[in-house]
């Protein structure tokens, strides 16, 4: 443990951050679901979102599902407020 503590504080005194950078979860989402979120955002039903990307409701169900997991949402209206911008939070 000592080890790790001076490792910890050799890093810190040289200004590297303990943290592991977090990746954006914006970033893993495909261009198709984020077409999906820019529509469901808008109030779009599943059907309606379906017959602007020629997708079947279904299909379009899916996308959500993955989109939920991915951002840790359980809901559109979760999704609305979710903020879209791929800003990273400032260091502290």
């Amino acid at each position: 443990m000592p080890w790790s503590e001076r490792a910890g504080s050799e890093l810190r005194a040289a200004g590297v951050s303990g943290r592991a950078a977090q990746p954006a979860p914006l970033a893993d989402l495909t261009p198709q679901e984020l077409q999906v979120i820019r529509l469901a955002r808008e109030g779009a039903s599943n059907r309606e979102i379906g017959a602007q990307l020629f997708l079947s409701p279904r299909t379009v169900a899916y996308h959500l599902q993955k989109i939920f997991r991915k951002l840790s949402v359980r809901s559109r209206v979760e999704l609305a407020q979710f903020p879209l911008t791929d800003r990273r939070p400032e260091a502290e």
